[in-house]
């Protein structure tokens, strides 16, 4: 495990993430400037249709005010931002990246909420948190990257409330082999991916009643075609974190699905009471 931990770590290392932000941000004005959550929405969701996604899983995940949400996962901190600013609930991020953790606190000081958002640095295979800590759990296009499924969603059950929901947004094996690199591996070593069946039932063995379930392939499909028609991207884009090769791990992230090499999973789950 610990060597899969530290390929992980590699591949998301962002060296200067921070200056980076810093410097892309100036095109809002002054350091001191307060900025809106939604003027980060272009670079701040790491994953397939970006924020769209984000409301759809938040909506699904009947998230409200007063809740408790950990965003398992969180990289620079985007979803827990919107999640906050849409619901008024109190969200915790962790992260297995350093650099996406100091990032993610740096950008929440810039929006404000660095008193209703936090982020902690930790592996999802051991979250540091305390049994039935939370009402609600996302995860969002991580769990390629995690080998022992069994334990990860374990995990999150164990930090969930009877009751709470467990909302995911993930890429699964859709048939044949993918073309690399990904945005979450560059090597075929560094990708656990697992087909939706599979996906589905190790969740709901770790304790969890499915609630909703969905193939969101299409959706992903006409969104890689729309950016692909609309021209070069802004230049507030995932680019500024993931860094060298960005747009070549979003083009075989694209061609994949197009191929039907990968698909889109969306789905909610409840936490069943232990006995």
């Amino acid at each position: 495990m610990t060597d899969e931990l530290d390929r992980v770590r590699d591949h998301y290392r962002a060296t200067g993430l921070t200056d980076r932000l810093r410097t892309a941000l100036a095109v809002f004005g002054p350091e001191e400037g307060r900025l809106k959550p939604e003027q980060l929405a272009t670079l701040d969701q790491f994953h397939t249709r970006g924020l769209a996604a984000t409301a759809e899983l938040a909506n699904l995940a009947a998230i409200t005010a007063g809740m408790s949400v950990l965003d398992v996962g969180s990289g620079v901190g985007g979803p827990a931002r919107f999640l906050e600013a849409t619901y008024g609930c109190k969200v915790t991020g962790v992260d297995l990246s350093e650099p996406f953790v100091e990032a993610a606190r740096y950008l929440t000081a810039r929006t404000g909420q660095d008193g209703k958002v936090s982020f902690e640095t930790g592996s999802a295979l051991a979250l540091p948190f305390k049994d039935g800590m939370f009402d609600a759990a996302l995860l969002q296009h991580v769990a390629m990257n995690i080998t022992d499924r069994p334990l990860l969603y374990r995990e999150i059950r164990r930090v969930l409330k009877p009751g709470g929901k467990f909302a995911t947004f993930d890429v699964v094996l859709n048939g044949g082999d993918p073309h690399y690199p990904v945005p979450w591996a560059r090597t075929p070593g560094e990708s656990f991916l697992l087909p939706a069946d599979a996906t589905c039932e190790a969740i709901e063995a770790a304790g969890f009643g499915t609630l909703v379930r969905r193939d969101d392939t299409a959706a992903a499909k006409a969104w890689f075609a729309e950016l692909r028609a609309s021209g070069p991207p802004p230049s507030l884009n995932l680019g500024v974190v993931i860094g060298q090769g960005f747009a070549e791990f979003a083009t075989n992230l694209g061609r994949n699905l197009m191929e039907g090499r990968l698909g889109i999973l969306t789905a909610v789950f409840e936490a069943v009471p232990v006995n």
